[in-house]
């Protein structure tokens, strides 16, 4: 499953034009600080983890800045492709943390090559979500929508298998419901 979502371009187009609209709404509310207009105002990305070659929108995480004059700050929407500052694409992280439960270590080892993540790596991002994503105030508001409770050792895997589908159709809901971390407005990702 892993290696075929990460190597389906349809997917990658389906996650940037996902971040296209939330960029678009959040466009349309205007600046929170201010309510001057909006403007594009992307900034460059190298991703990583990809199986398959990423378009050129994925150079770029859309952002948004103030076009009034002594506002002029920058609003970060939502984003289903990256999670904060974190260089490897989202659904890399989600998936090869993910694959850490139940998965053979030989097969492990094969996505590890594949995607060019280290172990060390691996056990940050298993760290984060069991770790730090269940201390954030977005996971004390959200987990109460799960019933019963999702297993917080054993997450994003427990997390992944709640939303229903294919795996892409999992993958993306837990992308967008993840999504809210990553904007400007709740802190970040960090």
């Amino acid at each position: 499953m892993c290696q075929k979502l990460l190597g389906d371009p349809n997917f990658f187009e389906f996650l940037y034009r996902c971040d296209l609209d939330a960029t678009e709404q959040a466009r349309k509310k205007g600046c929170r600080w201010c309510r001057g207009r909006l403007h594009r105002a992307d900034y460059e990305r190298k991703p990583r983890g990809g199986l398959t070659k990423l378009g050129r929108e994925y150079d770029k995480r859309l952002s948004l800045c103030c076009a009034r004059e002594g506002c002029r700050r920058r609003e970060l929407p939502p984003s289903v492709r990256y999670l904060g500052r974190k260089v490897y694409l989202a659904a890399t992280i989600v998936l090869c943390t993910a694959m850490q439960h139940g998965v053979t270590s030989q097969r492990a080892a094969q996505l590890q090559k594949a995607v060019g993540v280290s172990r060390k790596t691996l056990a940050r991002w298993r760290e984060f979500w069991q770790q730090l994503f269940v201390q954030t105030r977005f996971w004390q508001q959200a987990r109460s929508r799960f019933l019963p409770p999702v297993a917080e050792t054993e997450l994003p895997q427990s997390l992944l298998a709640r939303f229903a589908g294919e795996p892409a159709t999992q993958l993306g809901s837990l992308l967008r419901f993840v999504a809210p971390l990553t904007t400007s407005s709740t802190g970040g990702w960090e």
